[in-house]
């Protein structure tokens, strides 16, 4: 009898702690949404779908709605958000960095632009874009690199790579490894020189901002980890918020629409698809 009482005393414990744990975490996802300290002030509380801050060396992902908002935002200036996209309807579209290059003629990603699937359709825009300081070329992190670098890789770990980070995030979809594509990053951005050098930036600063807006129903999957080309021998990173709200995706009437014919064609494919989908 005694044994019993012991094992159920030490559940007791574990679940005090558990409990004690979240309540004191900075890190957990903010339900209601609206709740967040950090809520948009011009977004209706109730129009929230998704309030968090991710944490150094962290991950976060969810499904949204088409039509929903993203807004990332790098609170201290050390943030580095790795962004993976899927069509939710249909996984095996995701995120093409060569196309989203290529379609805008554009490799450096700021506001108005699209980022593209392999199926020649808009999977999101960037809406909006307060720091300019992104990536659409070196991807995220590799385990290699990271062990290299830092002598480990492990998302447990203190120095998670970013393709290991995103991996977990991956698999709370079924997905695998095999169906990651090259990441974009944002707020730790890099520039190509004339004679091929990959020229590092490093942040806009704290306090910036990109809104991303769902063209499709999309699964988004996020690292928070450093960017390959940090020239720093620590392991730096800081703290991403994310909130997202319901909105409208891009129509004939918008500007980034009828930018260039190329966009124009890539959005209508978006939109015929929503259309015959019925959404």
């Amino acid at each position: 009898m005694s044994g019993r009482i012991d094992e159920l005393s030490s559940v007791d414990r574990a679940r005090r702690d558990a409990r004690e744990r979240a309540a004191q975490s900075d890190w957990m996802p903010y339900l209601p949404p609206s709740s967040a300290p950090f809520a948009p002030s011009d977004v209706a509380p109730g129009d929230l779908r998704w309030a968090e801050t991710v944490p150094p060396g962290g991950y976060t992902h969810l499904r949204v709605a088409r039509g929903t908002r993203i807004r990332l935002e790098d609170v201290t200036g050390d943030a580095c958000a790795g962004l993976v996209v899927f069509n939710a309807l249909a996984p095996h579209e995701r995120l093409n960095v060569a196309d989203t290059q290529k379609i805008p003629w554009q490799a450096y990603l700021g506001a108005g632009h699209p980022l593209l699937s392999g199926d020649g359709r808009v999977l999101a825009t960037i809406a909006a874009d307060t720091s300019g300081h992104h990536d659409a070329f070196c991807g995220t992190t590799s385990d290699a690199w990271n062990i290299a670098k830092y002598g480990d890789a492990l998302p447990e770990g203190p120095t998670p790579s970013g393709h290991a980070l995103l991996r977990l995030a991956a698999s709370k979809h079924g997905l695998t490894s095999r169906d990651l594509p090259p990441a974009v990053s944002f707020f730790q951005g890099v520039r190509i020189d004339d004679d091929g050098t990959t020229r590092w930036l490093g942040s806009a600063g704290p306090g910036t901002s990109v809104d991303l807006l769902a063209e499709l129903p999309l699964i988004v999957l996020l690292a928070n980890a450093p960017h390959p080309v940090d020239p720093r021998d620590d392991y730096i990173s800081g703290p991403l918020r994310v909130t997202a709200w319901t909105s409208k995706p891009t129509g004939e009437q918008d500007a980034v629409f009828s930018a260039s014919p190329e966009r124009q064609r890539a959005y209508r494919n978006s939109i015929a698809y929503a259309e015959l989908a019925g959404l």
